[in-house]
């Protein structure tokens, strides 16, 4: 296949994805409009379609921010179902709740202020899928936490598995092929560190998805 701009590949991708509704629009304009870095239209309908193929009835998310992701995933969600967000910033999570309000999901939401690591410990499992987005030197320990919480036939994704602010990805490959370095910077590291072990984890099968700023996917097998 020819070399074709990254840039055309994710509109092409967008505009083969389901529409977004208004208050997803709205949240992208604001997205655009603040720069905040929302995973976007084309990793959120793969969250969502993630959560249909799972028949997903428990979310937790590490890191939610203003709602975007939560949005798609409640569209997905039956009404007994619950997605679990949390966030550092109270105005973050305080405009989240705007959004899904608006939507009519907040019924599904429980809004958790605080570090996701220390409120995954007030939550007992199983959650269909999971969702780790916060800080990149901490997704392995994201991992630990509810790995066990996560029934056969469940997902985990990561986001920024490929790429974000100060991720190397050159030296991410580098490490992909065996290579030794020690001069990664902590973010690096951390992505690094978490996709080897979901790679060499048996109970889970990874693929990553070049979408947004890359989504390891890893599906529990056994």
């Amino acid at each position: 296949m020819a070399e074709i701009p990254a840039e055309d590949i994710d509109r092409f991708v967008r505009l083969m994805g389901p529409d977004p509704d208004e208050t997803l629009i709205e949240m992208d304009e604001y997205a655009a409009a603040e720069g905040f870095p929302h995973v976007g239209p084309e990793v959120g309908a793969t969250l969502r379609l993630l959560a249909r193929m799972t028949d997903a009835k428990r979310i937790f998310e590490f890191g939610s921010g203003y709602g975007y992701s939560a949005y798609w995933f409640a569209q997905a969600l039956p009404e007994d179902g619950e997605i679990i967000l949390t966030e550092v910033d109270r105005d973050e999570l305080e405009l989240a709740r705007h959004y899904l309000s608006k939507g009519g999901f907040d019924a599904l939401a429980r809004y958790e202020l605080g570090d996701a690591l220390e409120t995954i410990e007030r939550y007992d499992g199983p959650f269909d899928v999971v969702l780790i987005d916060h800080q990149k030197h901490r997704y392995l320990e994201a991992f630990d936490a509810v790995r066990e919480d996560v029934p056969v036939g469940g997902v985990i994704v990561a986001d920024n598995a490929i790429t974000a602010g100060p991720i190397e990805f050159d030296k991410l490959v580098a490490v992909a092929t065996g290579a030794e370095r020690d001069d990664l910077n902590k973010f690096t590291r951390g992505i690094a560190d978490y996709l080897q072990t979901v790679k060499e984890d048996l109970a889970f099968e990874t693929v990553v998805l070049p979408i947004g700023n890359g989504i390891a996917v890893s599906y529990r097998v056994q």
